[in-house]
Protein backbone atom coordinates (compact mmCIF):
# COMPACT_ATOMS: atom_id res chain seq x y z
CA UNK A 1 0.00 0.00 0.00
CA UNK A 2 1.38 3.70 -0.76
CA UNK A 3 1.97 5.87 1.92
CA UNK A 4 0.15 8.90 1.36
CA UNK A 5 2.23 12.67 0.66
CA UNK A 6 1.54 12.92 4.32
CA UNK A 7 -0.17 11.57 7.48
CA UNK A 8 -2.45 14.19 9.01
CA UNK A 9 -3.43 17.54 8.58
CA UNK A 10 -2.92 18.39 12.60
CA UNK A 11 -0.67 16.11 14.32
CA UNK A 12 -1.51 16.58 18.16
CA UNK A 13 1.18 15.42 21.05
CA UNK A 14 -0.36 14.63 24.19
CA UNK A 15 -3.56 13.99 25.07
CA UNK A 16 -4.33 16.33 28.05
CA UNK A 17 -6.98 18.75 28.64
CA UNK A 18 -4.99 21.37 25.75
CA UNK A 19 -4.51 18.49 23.29
CA UNK A 20 -7.59 17.52 23.23
CA UNK A 21 -9.49 20.50 23.45
CA UNK A 22 -7.38 21.51 20.31
CA UNK A 23 -8.22 18.82 18.37
CA UNK A 24 -11.48 18.59 18.35
CA UNK A 25 -11.89 22.16 17.49
CA UNK A 26 -9.40 21.85 14.64
CA UNK A 27 -11.02 19.08 13.38
CA UNK A 28 -13.43 21.49 11.50
CA UNK A 29 -10.53 22.51 9.52
CA UNK A 30 -8.81 19.05 8.80
CA UNK A 31 -7.84 15.44 9.55
CA UNK A 32 -6.38 15.23 13.11
CA UNK A 33 -4.23 12.71 14.78
CA UNK A 34 -3.43 12.40 18.19
CA UNK A 35 -0.37 10.81 19.85
CA UNK A 36 -0.40 9.58 23.47
CA UNK A 37 2.59 8.13 24.89
CA UNK A 38 0.40 5.69 27.44
CA UNK A 39 -3.27 5.61 27.76
CA UNK A 40 -5.51 7.64 26.20
CA UNK A 41 -6.45 9.12 29.61
CA UNK A 42 -2.79 9.10 31.40
CA UNK A 43 -2.19 12.79 31.95
CA UNK A 44 -1.70 15.72 33.95
CA UNK A 45 -5.34 16.68 33.76
CA UNK A 46 -6.49 13.35 34.29
CA UNK A 47 -4.91 13.98 38.28
CA UNK A 48 -5.88 17.78 38.53
CA UNK A 49 -8.13 17.67 41.58
CA UNK A 50 -8.77 21.56 42.00
CA UNK A 51 -10.20 22.92 39.26
CA UNK A 52 -10.77 26.05 36.55
CA UNK A 53 -10.57 29.52 37.89
CA UNK A 54 -12.80 32.04 36.81
CA UNK A 55 -14.99 34.68 37.15
CA UNK A 56 -18.24 33.73 37.90
CA UNK A 57 -19.59 35.12 41.10
CA UNK A 58 -21.13 38.67 41.26
CA UNK A 59 -19.11 39.69 43.77
CA UNK A 60 -16.02 38.99 41.86
CA UNK A 61 -14.51 40.40 38.92
CA UNK A 62 -11.84 40.38 35.80
CA UNK A 63 -9.85 42.88 37.33
CA UNK A 64 -10.16 40.77 40.22
CA UNK A 65 -8.36 38.18 38.89
CA UNK A 66 -5.71 39.85 36.80
CA UNK A 67 -4.61 41.51 39.57
CA UNK A 68 -4.01 38.55 41.64
CA UNK A 69 -2.59 36.57 38.30
CA UNK A 70 -0.33 39.71 38.21
CA UNK A 71 0.31 39.64 42.11
CA UNK A 72 1.39 35.98 42.11
CA UNK A 73 3.26 36.25 39.05
CA UNK A 74 5.81 38.73 41.02
CA UNK A 75 6.25 41.31 38.35
CA UNK A 76 7.01 38.55 35.05
CA UNK A 77 3.61 38.04 33.68
CA UNK A 78 2.46 39.48 30.29
CA UNK A 79 -0.51 41.56 31.43
CA UNK A 80 -1.90 41.71 28.17
CA UNK A 81 -1.64 37.34 28.04
CA UNK A 82 -3.36 37.50 31.70
CA UNK A 83 -6.14 39.98 30.39
CA UNK A 84 -6.84 38.36 27.52
CA UNK A 85 -6.94 34.63 29.57
CA UNK A 86 -8.92 35.61 32.66
CA UNK A 87 -11.88 37.35 30.23
CA UNK A 88 -12.27 34.49 27.93
CA UNK A 89 -12.74 32.19 30.67
CA UNK A 90 -16.30 31.89 31.30
CA UNK A 91 -16.80 31.13 27.86
CA UNK A 92 -14.28 28.48 27.70
CA UNK A 93 -15.29 26.74 30.85
CA UNK A 94 -19.16 26.93 29.50
CA UNK A 95 -18.04 25.05 26.42
CA UNK A 96 -16.70 22.39 28.61
CA UNK A 97 -20.05 21.86 30.30
CA UNK A 98 -21.79 21.69 26.87
CA UNK A 99 -19.78 18.77 26.53
CA UNK A 100 -20.58 17.21 29.39
CA UNK A 101 -18.01 17.68 32.31
CA UNK A 102 -20.08 17.45 35.58
CA UNK A 103 -19.11 20.74 37.14
CA UNK A 104 -20.25 21.01 40.65
CA UNK A 105 -23.21 23.18 41.07
CA UNK A 106 -25.87 25.00 43.37
CA UNK A 107 -28.77 26.63 43.48
CA UNK A 108 -27.59 29.70 42.07
CA UNK A 109 -25.05 28.63 39.95
CA UNK A 110 -21.60 26.76 40.10
CA UNK A 111 -20.29 26.22 43.45
CA UNK A 112 -17.28 27.82 43.79
CA UNK A 113 -13.97 26.76 45.66
CA UNK A 114 -11.12 29.15 47.04
CA UNK A 115 -7.24 28.24 46.22
CA UNK A 116 -4.43 30.20 47.88
CA UNK A 117 -3.41 33.38 46.05
CA UNK A 118 -7.15 34.35 45.37
CA UNK A 119 -9.01 36.84 47.16
CA UNK A 120 -12.52 35.81 46.20
CA UNK A 121 -13.49 32.63 45.47
CA UNK A 122 -13.86 31.42 41.58
CA UNK A 123 -12.42 27.56 41.46
CA UNK A 124 -15.17 25.85 39.18
CA UNK A 125 -14.90 22.32 40.05
CA UNK A 126 -15.85 18.84 39.80
CA UNK A 127 -15.55 17.60 43.48
CA UNK A 128 -12.18 17.05 44.22
CA UNK A 129 -11.41 15.33 40.70
CA UNK A 130 -12.11 17.89 37.89
CA UNK A 131 -9.29 16.81 35.69
CA UNK A 132 -10.75 13.19 35.76
CA UNK A 133 -14.36 14.60 34.89
CA UNK A 134 -13.21 17.05 31.59
CA UNK A 135 -10.32 13.97 30.83
CA UNK A 136 -13.51 11.84 30.33
CA UNK A 137 -15.94 13.93 28.57
CA UNK A 138 -13.20 15.21 26.23
CA UNK A 139 -12.15 11.72 25.11
CA UNK A 140 -15.60 10.47 24.65
CA UNK A 141 -16.02 13.15 22.33
CA UNK A 142 -12.93 12.49 20.49
CA UNK A 143 -13.39 8.29 20.18
CA UNK A 144 -16.84 9.84 18.38
CA UNK A 145 -15.09 12.48 16.26
CA UNK A 146 -15.03 11.01 12.76
CA UNK A 147 -12.29 13.11 11.83
CA UNK A 148 -9.94 12.83 15.10
CA UNK A 149 -8.12 9.57 15.54
CA UNK A 150 -6.63 9.00 18.68
CA UNK A 151 -3.37 6.21 18.82
CA UNK A 152 -1.66 5.22 22.09
CA UNK A 153 1.33 3.66 23.36
CA UNK A 154 2.97 6.42 20.50
CA UNK A 155 6.10 8.20 21.75
CA UNK A 156 7.35 11.12 19.67
CA UNK A 157 11.74 11.07 19.60
CA UNK A 158 12.23 14.16 17.71
CA UNK A 159 10.41 16.55 15.18
CA UNK A 160 10.75 16.54 11.58
CA UNK A 161 12.36 19.79 10.41
CA UNK A 162 12.37 21.12 6.60
CA UNK A 163 16.25 21.81 7.16
CA UNK A 164 16.95 18.23 8.02
CA UNK A 165 15.03 17.14 5.19
CA UNK A 166 15.94 19.11 2.37
CA UNK A 167 19.26 20.70 3.13
CA UNK A 168 21.37 17.67 4.36
CA UNK A 169 21.34 18.43 8.24
CA UNK A 170 22.01 22.40 7.44
CA UNK A 171 19.28 25.32 9.25
CA UNK A 172 18.29 27.62 6.72
CA UNK A 173 20.03 30.49 5.65
CA UNK A 174 17.45 33.33 6.09
CA UNK A 175 14.47 32.77 8.04
CA UNK A 176 12.69 30.00 10.48
CA UNK A 177 12.66 26.73 9.78
CA UNK A 178 9.98 24.50 9.39
CA UNK A 179 8.19 21.27 11.23
CA UNK A 180 6.63 18.66 9.19
CA UNK A 181 6.23 16.22 12.12
CA UNK A 182 7.86 13.76 14.26
CA UNK A 183 9.83 10.68 14.39
CA UNK A 184 7.33 8.23 16.51
CA UNK A 185 8.16 5.04 17.91
CA UNK A 186 5.27 2.54 18.70
CA UNK A 187 5.70 1.11 21.87
CA UNK A 188 4.37 -2.16 20.64
CA UNK A 189 5.91 -2.31 18.00
CA UNK A 190 9.28 -1.25 18.44
CA UNK A 191 9.74 0.71 15.30
CA UNK A 192 10.30 4.27 14.82
CA UNK A 193 8.36 6.63 11.81
CA UNK A 194 7.95 9.79 10.29
CA UNK A 195 4.63 10.84 10.78
CA UNK A 196 3.93 14.26 8.69
CA UNK A 197 1.62 16.85 9.09
CA UNK A 198 1.06 20.53 8.08
CA UNK A 199 0.34 21.38 11.93
CA UNK A 200 1.91 20.17 14.71
CA UNK A 201 1.07 20.83 18.29
CA UNK A 202 3.08 20.00 21.16
CA UNK A 203 0.35 19.36 24.22
CA UNK A 204 3.28 17.05 26.31
CA UNK A 205 2.64 18.87 29.66
CA UNK A 206 4.89 19.16 32.40
CA UNK A 207 8.10 17.66 33.38
CA UNK A 208 7.86 17.02 36.86
CA UNK A 209 9.34 13.28 36.51
CA UNK A 210 13.04 15.57 36.29
CA UNK A 211 12.36 15.75 39.87
CA UNK A 212 13.01 12.45 42.37
CA UNK A 213 9.73 13.68 44.17
CA UNK A 214 6.55 14.64 42.38
CA UNK A 215 3.53 15.11 41.86
CA UNK A 216 2.71 14.25 38.41
CA UNK A 217 2.68 10.77 36.42
CA UNK A 218 5.57 9.12 35.31
CA UNK A 219 4.54 10.97 31.48
CA UNK A 220 5.69 13.98 32.79
CA UNK A 221 9.11 13.96 31.34
CA UNK A 222 9.68 17.18 29.41
CA UNK A 223 9.78 15.80 25.85
CA UNK A 224 7.99 18.18 24.51
CA UNK A 225 10.10 20.79 26.08
CA UNK A 226 13.38 18.59 25.21
CA UNK A 227 12.37 18.73 21.24
CA UNK A 228 11.09 21.84 20.88
CA UNK A 229 14.86 23.10 22.33
CA UNK A 230 16.66 20.43 20.47
CA UNK A 231 14.97 21.74 17.23
CA UNK A 232 15.92 25.07 17.66
CA UNK A 233 12.71 26.57 19.62
CA UNK A 234 13.59 29.64 22.71
CA UNK A 235 12.63 28.47 25.86
CA UNK A 236 11.96 30.53 28.68
CA UNK A 237 11.71 30.69 32.89
CA UNK A 238 12.60 27.28 33.18
CA UNK A 239 13.65 28.56 36.84
CA UNK A 240 10.22 28.88 38.13
CA UNK A 241 9.45 25.48 39.28
CA UNK A 242 6.55 25.17 41.12
CA UNK A 243 6.34 22.85 44.33
CA UNK A 244 2.67 21.66 45.27
CA UNK A 245 3.15 21.69 48.87
CA UNK A 246 0.92 19.09 50.12
CA UNK A 247 1.91 15.63 48.96
CA UNK A 248 1.08 13.06 50.74
CA UNK A 249 3.74 11.53 52.71
CA UNK A 250 3.27 7.79 53.39
CA UNK A 251 5.44 4.63 52.44
CA UNK A 252 2.64 3.10 50.11
CA UNK A 253 1.49 6.42 48.30
CA UNK A 254 3.06 7.73 45.25
CA UNK A 255 2.82 10.93 43.72
CA UNK A 256 -0.87 11.28 45.36
CA UNK A 257 -1.80 15.34 45.76
CA UNK A 258 -3.85 16.48 48.47
CA UNK A 259 -5.66 19.37 46.85
CA UNK A 260 -5.24 23.24 47.62
CA UNK A 261 -9.24 23.73 47.87
CA UNK A 262 -8.42 21.72 51.19
CA UNK A 263 -6.51 24.85 52.56
CA UNK A 264 -9.56 26.89 50.75
CA UNK A 265 -12.09 25.33 52.92
CA UNK A 266 -9.94 25.51 55.93
CA UNK A 267 -7.15 22.96 57.05
CA UNK A 268 -4.11 24.50 58.28
CA UNK A 269 -0.68 23.19 58.62
CA UNK A 270 0.83 22.16 61.54
CA UNK A 271 4.27 21.14 62.80
CA UNK A 272 4.78 17.15 64.82
CA UNK A 273 3.51 18.54 67.82
CA UNK A 274 0.17 20.18 66.96
CA UNK A 275 1.80 23.82 66.23
CA UNK A 276 0.49 25.60 63.68
CA UNK A 277 2.91 27.69 61.56
CA UNK A 278 1.55 29.42 58.48
CA UNK A 279 0.19 32.60 60.24
CA UNK A 280 4.16 33.40 61.50
CA UNK A 281 5.29 33.88 57.22
CA UNK A 282 2.31 35.54 55.40
CA UNK A 283 -0.74 37.65 56.62
CA UNK A 284 -2.61 34.88 54.39
CA UNK A 285 -1.91 31.96 56.24
CA UNK A 286 -2.33 28.75 54.88
CA UNK A 287 -3.97 30.95 51.67
CA UNK A 288 -0.43 32.35 50.60
CA UNK A 289 0.79 31.89 47.15
CA UNK A 290 2.43 28.02 46.79
CA UNK A 291 6.01 29.55 46.78
CA UNK A 292 5.41 31.22 50.36
CA UNK A 293 3.82 27.86 51.42
CA UNK A 294 6.31 25.68 50.25
CA UNK A 295 8.99 27.58 51.44
CA UNK A 296 7.46 27.70 55.08
CA UNK A 297 7.13 24.12 55.17
CA UNK A 298 10.69 23.57 53.80
CA UNK A 299 12.16 25.61 56.41
CA UNK A 300 9.73 24.26 59.11
CA UNK A 301 11.16 20.59 58.27
CA UNK A 302 14.66 21.58 58.17
CA UNK A 303 14.44 23.37 61.52
CA UNK A 304 13.16 20.94 62.97
CA UNK A 305 14.63 17.86 60.91
CA UNK A 306 11.30 16.62 61.28
CA UNK A 307 10.54 14.42 57.68
CA UNK A 308 6.92 16.02 57.35
CA UNK A 309 4.36 18.22 58.20
CA UNK A 310 0.74 17.75 58.56
CA UNK A 311 -2.19 18.88 56.91
CA UNK A 312 -5.15 19.68 59.29
CA UNK A 313 -9.12 19.81 58.38
CA UNK A 314 -10.39 17.79 61.57
CA UNK A 315 -11.82 20.69 62.85
CA UNK A 316 -14.66 21.15 60.24
CA UNK A 317 -17.75 19.01 59.93
CA UNK A 318 -16.77 15.50 59.11
CA UNK A 319 -20.19 15.44 56.58
CA UNK A 320 -19.19 18.45 54.65
CA UNK A 321 -15.49 16.92 54.52
CA UNK A 322 -16.83 14.01 52.98
CA UNK A 323 -19.38 15.82 50.47
CA UNK A 324 -16.27 18.50 49.24
CA UNK A 325 -13.82 16.05 48.80
CA UNK A 326 -14.94 12.31 48.25
CA UNK A 327 -12.19 11.52 46.03
CA UNK A 328 -9.33 12.54 48.35
CA UNK A 329 -11.47 10.89 51.57
CA UNK A 330 -11.79 7.42 49.56
CA UNK A 331 -8.00 7.60 48.36
CA UNK A 332 -6.67 8.45 51.96
CA UNK A 333 -8.82 5.61 53.64
CA UNK A 334 -7.12 3.36 51.18
CA UNK A 335 -3.84 4.31 53.16
CA UNK A 336 -5.41 3.87 56.75
CA UNK A 337 -6.25 7.44 57.14
CA UNK A 338 -9.01 9.39 58.04
CA UNK A 339 -9.93 12.88 56.73
CA UNK A 340 -12.11 14.18 58.95
CA UNK A 341 -10.23 13.26 62.06
CA UNK A 342 -6.69 12.80 61.46
CA UNK A 343 -3.92 15.06 60.27
CA UNK A 344 -2.78 14.17 57.32
CA UNK A 345 1.64 13.57 56.62
CA UNK A 346 2.57 15.59 53.97
CA UNK A 347 5.58 17.12 52.19
CA UNK A 348 6.48 19.66 49.19
CA UNK A 349 6.59 18.15 45.98
CA UNK A 350 7.69 19.49 41.93
CA UNK A 351 4.20 20.26 40.51
CA UNK A 352 4.18 22.47 37.59
CA UNK A 353 6.68 23.86 35.40
CA UNK A 354 5.69 28.18 34.92
CA UNK A 355 8.10 28.40 31.98
CA UNK A 356 8.21 26.68 28.88
CA UNK A 357 8.40 26.77 24.91
CA UNK A 358 7.81 30.55 24.16
CA UNK A 359 4.60 30.85 22.88
CA UNK A 360 1.95 33.51 21.74
CA UNK A 361 -1.57 32.72 23.13
CA UNK A 362 -2.35 31.29 19.59
CA UNK A 363 0.54 28.35 20.14
CA UNK A 364 2.80 30.07 17.78
CA UNK A 365 6.00 29.50 18.39
CA UNK A 366 9.75 30.08 16.69
CA UNK A 367 9.32 27.50 14.29
CA UNK A 368 7.13 27.43 11.50
CA UNK A 369 4.21 25.01 11.78
CA UNK A 370 4.81 24.32 15.29
CA UNK A 371 2.36 25.14 18.19
CA UNK A 372 2.72 24.95 21.87
CA UNK A 373 -0.42 24.79 24.30
CA UNK A 374 -0.59 24.18 27.80
CA UNK A 375 2.12 23.28 30.44
CA UNK A 376 4.44 22.98 27.80
CA UNK A 377 4.43 26.42 26.80
CA UNK A 378 5.28 30.10 28.09
CA UNK A 379 3.23 32.40 27.04
CA UNK A 380 3.72 34.64 29.77
CA UNK A 381 0.26 34.16 31.96
CA UNK A 382 2.04 32.38 34.61
CA UNK A 383 5.44 34.68 35.46
CA UNK A 384 7.79 33.63 38.31
CA UNK A 385 5.05 31.63 39.99
CA UNK A 386 1.43 30.25 38.95
CA UNK A 387 -1.65 31.29 40.81
CA UNK A 388 -3.59 27.91 41.22
CA UNK A 389 -6.11 26.91 38.74
CA UNK A 390 -4.76 29.23 36.23
CA UNK A 391 -3.40 26.36 34.27
CA UNK A 392 -6.65 24.42 33.15
CA UNK A 393 -7.60 27.83 32.05
CA UNK A 394 -4.62 28.70 30.07
CA UNK A 395 -4.74 25.19 28.54
CA UNK A 396 -8.39 26.05 27.44
CA UNK A 397 -7.67 29.64 25.90
CA UNK A 398 -4.99 28.58 24.10
CA UNK A 399 -6.15 25.69 22.74
CA UNK A 400 -9.46 27.81 21.56
CA UNK A 401 -6.65 30.15 19.60
CA UNK A 402 -4.29 27.23 18.63
CA UNK A 403 -7.24 25.56 16.38
CA UNK A 404 -7.53 28.67 14.67
CA UNK A 405 -4.35 28.97 14.26
CA UNK A 406 -4.07 25.46 13.19
CA UNK A 407 -6.94 25.87 10.57
CA UNK A 408 -5.28 28.74 9.01
CA UNK A 409 -2.10 26.88 8.48
CA UNK A 410 -3.77 23.66 6.81
CA UNK A 411 -5.68 26.30 4.69
CA UNK A 412 -2.42 28.02 3.18
CA UNK A 413 -0.08 24.70 2.85
CA UNK A 414 -0.48 22.81 0.35
CA UNK A 415 2.89 20.39 0.16
CA UNK A 416 4.46 18.57 2.72
CA UNK A 417 7.88 17.66 2.04
CA UNK A 418 8.54 13.37 2.19
CA UNK A 419 10.25 12.00 5.43
CA UNK A 420 12.95 9.55 5.68
CA UNK A 421 12.77 6.67 7.46
CA UNK A 422 14.01 6.10 10.64
CA UNK A 423 17.98 4.61 10.64
CA UNK A 424 19.40 2.30 12.62
CA UNK A 425 22.65 1.62 11.03
CA UNK A 426 25.10 1.65 13.51
CA UNK A 427 23.24 0.91 16.14
CA UNK A 428 23.07 -2.23 18.63
CA UNK A 429 20.69 -3.19 21.45
CA UNK A 430 21.25 -2.58 24.65
CA UNK A 431 22.77 -5.52 26.58
CA UNK A 432 21.58 -4.15 30.31
CA UNK A 433 19.45 -1.52 31.62
CA UNK A 434 21.36 -1.13 34.66
CA UNK A 435 22.94 2.15 33.57
CA UNK A 436 20.41 3.57 32.55
CA UNK A 437 18.13 3.11 35.62
CA UNK A 438 21.55 4.46 37.99
CA UNK A 439 21.43 7.73 35.39
CA UNK A 440 17.53 7.91 35.59
CA UNK A 441 18.29 7.77 39.28
CA UNK A 442 21.20 10.21 39.35
CA UNK A 443 19.19 12.99 36.91
CA UNK A 444 16.21 13.28 39.62
CA UNK A 445 18.00 13.07 42.49
CA UNK A 446 21.00 15.83 41.61
CA UNK A 447 17.71 17.92 41.01
CA UNK A 448 15.75 17.18 44.40
CA UNK A 449 19.15 17.94 45.86
CA UNK A 450 20.51 20.53 44.37
CA UNK A 451 17.84 22.47 42.22
CA UNK A 452 15.15 22.75 44.82
CA UNK A 453 12.80 24.77 46.56
CA UNK A 454 15.71 26.44 47.97
CA UNK A 455 18.77 27.01 45.83
CA UNK A 456 22.47 28.36 46.43
CA UNK A 457 25.28 28.87 43.57
CA UNK A 458 27.32 26.58 45.01
CA UNK A 459 24.37 23.81 44.54
CA UNK A 460 23.88 25.03 41.05
CA UNK A 461 27.30 24.79 40.02
CA UNK A 462 27.46 21.37 41.39
CA UNK A 463 24.12 20.14 39.68
CA UNK A 464 25.18 21.65 35.91
CA UNK A 465 28.71 19.88 36.80
CA UNK A 466 26.70 16.84 37.64
CA UNK A 467 24.42 16.61 34.95
CA UNK A 468 27.01 17.72 32.07
CA UNK A 469 28.67 13.95 32.96
CA UNK A 470 25.72 12.43 32.98
CA UNK A 471 24.38 14.00 29.78
CA UNK A 472 27.42 12.71 27.97
CA UNK A 473 26.81 8.97 28.73
CA UNK A 474 23.27 9.35 27.76
CA UNK A 475 24.08 10.88 24.57
CA UNK A 476 26.91 8.16 24.08
CA UNK A 477 23.92 5.88 24.19
CA UNK A 478 21.92 7.51 22.36
CA UNK A 479 24.32 7.59 19.29
CA UNK A 480 25.41 3.80 19.75
CA UNK A 481 21.86 1.83 21.14
CA UNK A 482 18.43 1.24 19.79
CA UNK A 483 15.89 3.12 21.49
CA UNK A 484 14.07 2.44 24.05
CA UNK A 485 11.15 4.26 25.92
CA UNK A 486 13.59 4.44 29.21
CA UNK A 487 16.37 5.67 26.87
CA UNK A 488 14.33 8.36 24.94
CA UNK A 489 12.74 9.52 28.26
CA UNK A 490 16.17 9.75 30.25
CA UNK A 491 17.42 12.00 27.48
CA UNK A 492 14.78 14.40 27.65
CA UNK A 493 14.87 14.61 31.47
CA UNK A 494 18.66 15.20 31.35
CA UNK A 495 18.40 18.23 29.02
CA UNK A 496 15.65 20.06 30.65
CA UNK A 497 17.41 19.26 34.03
CA UNK A 498 20.42 21.00 32.32
CA UNK A 499 18.05 23.97 31.17
CA UNK A 500 16.76 25.03 34.31
CA UNK A 501 19.81 24.67 36.15
CA UNK A 502 21.12 27.01 33.53
CA UNK A 503 18.43 29.38 34.23
CA UNK A 504 18.54 29.16 37.18
CA UNK A 505 22.37 30.62 37.40
CA UNK A 506 21.11 33.00 35.00
CA UNK A 507 18.75 34.54 37.56
CA UNK A 508 20.62 36.39 40.31
CA UNK A 509 18.14 37.08 42.35
CA UNK A 510 14.86 35.50 44.04
CA UNK A 511 11.53 36.43 42.25
CA UNK A 512 8.88 33.95 42.92
CA UNK A 513 9.37 30.04 42.51
CA UNK A 514 13.52 31.33 42.54
CA UNK A 515 14.65 31.19 45.58
CA UNK A 516 18.73 31.40 45.98
CA UNK A 517 20.10 31.97 49.17
CA UNK A 518 23.47 33.88 47.68
CA UNK A 519 21.07 36.65 46.20
CA UNK A 520 18.35 37.20 48.27
CA UNK A 521 17.30 40.55 47.10
CA UNK A 522 14.84 41.30 44.35
CA UNK A 523 16.80 42.79 41.29
CA UNK A 524 14.16 45.67 39.99
CA UNK A 525 16.01 45.73 36.71
CA UNK A 526 15.30 41.92 36.11
CA UNK A 527 11.54 42.30 37.26
CA UNK A 528 9.89 41.77 33.78
CA UNK A 529 12.73 40.40 31.77
CA UNK A 530 12.13 36.44 31.04
CA UNK A 531 15.10 33.95 31.36
CA UNK A 532 15.78 33.30 27.61
CA UNK A 533 17.50 30.27 26.06
CA UNK A 534 18.36 29.82 22.63
CA UNK A 535 20.10 27.10 21.28
CA UNK A 536 22.02 28.82 18.51
CA UNK A 537 23.59 31.33 20.85
CA UNK A 538 24.72 28.88 23.90
CA UNK A 539 26.84 25.92 24.58
CA UNK A 540 25.30 23.48 26.68
CA UNK A 541 27.82 20.72 28.00
CA UNK A 542 25.84 17.59 26.95
CA UNK A 543 28.15 15.55 24.89
CA UNK A 544 31.64 17.68 25.15
CA UNK A 545 30.47 19.96 22.89
CA UNK A 546 27.34 21.56 21.47
CA UNK A 547 23.66 20.46 22.72
CA UNK A 548 23.07 19.14 18.99
CA UNK A 549 27.24 17.88 18.65
CA UNK A 550 26.29 14.24 18.16
CA UNK A 551 22.89 13.29 16.27
CA UNK A 552 21.49 10.13 15.09
CA UNK A 553 21.38 10.22 11.24
CA UNK A 554 18.64 9.97 10.16
CA UNK A 555 18.68 9.13 6.31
Amino acid sequence: MRRPAYDCDVLVLGSGIGGLSLALKAARHGEVLVLTKKQDHESNTQYAQGGIASVFDPSDSFRDHERDTLRCGAGLCDAEVVRQVVREGPERVLELEALGVPFTRTARGFALGREGGHSRRRIVHATDFTGRAIERALLRRVHRHPRVRLLESRLAVDLLLESRLRRGGRRPAAGRDTCWGAYVLDQTSGRIEPITAKVTVLATGGCGKVYLYTTNPDVATGDGLAMAFRAGAQVANLEFVQFHPTCLYHPEAKSFLLSEALRGEGAVLRTLDGTRFMPRYHPSAELAPRDVVARAIDREMKRRGEAHVYLDISHRRAASVRARFPNIVAALRGFGLDLTRDPIPVVPAAHYMCGGVCADLRGRTALRGLLAVGEVACTGLHGANRLASNSLLEALVCAHHGAIEAGRRVAEVTEVPRAEPWSVRGTRPALETVVFDHNWDAVRRVMWDLVGIVRTDQRLAFAARSLSLLSEEIEHAYATLRLSPDLIELRNIALVGSLIVECAQRRRECRGLHFNLDHRRSDLRLARNPTLLRPRARRLRVDGARVLGRRRSLT
